[in-house]
């Protein structure tokens, strides 16, 4: 088993199609969550409101651990999922994800962030899983318990930068409590 994650890896759900990006995602990407300050800044990161703007983010997100949600009934792109980040030395990876309002509280990022779990800690050697939130955003909080995360003290990120992790909660599950 590897460390390594393949994002060319097709990962299904009953709703939902985990995938790489292709340059066709761009309309729905700026439709339904990239373009939209709130869902963006859920995450951390600005809104992207141009075609250009998003084909260059895909570009780098080539080398970077990210697949597209798509809701399997219309081929739509509705969000992403990813690791943020990668700590091959501690077999540690952090995850992120979004998508857009439209499709909130309805159970989609709880499904696809149970079969990314599952998917990791079943293909590759990452032993730990770990993911935070923004204080002003509890529902965030709610999918990673659904999906078996517990509250952490911190997180890789805050550590390696010796920060306590200040109006963020954070939540990690390792493979012994992902397989009990």
């Amino acid at each position: 088993m590897s460390f390594q994650f393949d994002n060319q890896i097709e990962i299904h759900t009953d709703r939902l199609l985990l995938r790489s990006f292709t340059k066709s995602d761009i309309p729905d990407m700026l439709k339904n969550w990239i373009a939209d300050p709130e869902v963006q800044s859920g995450y951390g990161e600005p809104p992207f409101t141009t075609t250009d703007e998003v084909f260059s983010l895909l570009d780098a997100w080539k080398q970077q651990y990210r697949w597209a949600i798509i809701l399997k009934f219309s081929n739509e792109n509705i969000g992403h999922i990813s690791f943020c980040r990668m700590y091959e030395d501690i077999q540690t990876a952090e995850i992120e994800y979004c998508i857009g309002k439209e499709f909130w509280g309805k159970g989609i990022v709880t499904e696809a962030l149970d079969v990314f779990i599952k998917h990791t800690f079943q293909c590759t050697s990452i032993c730990k899983l770990e993911a935070y939130h923004r204080l002003e955003n509890p529902g965030s909080g709610r999918v990673l318990q659904k999906s078996g995360l517990s509250p952490a003290i911190n997180v890789q990120r805050f550590s390696h930068l010796l920060k306590a992790p200040e109006g963020d909660i954070c939540y990690s599950i390792t493979r012994e409590q992902f397989n009990s």
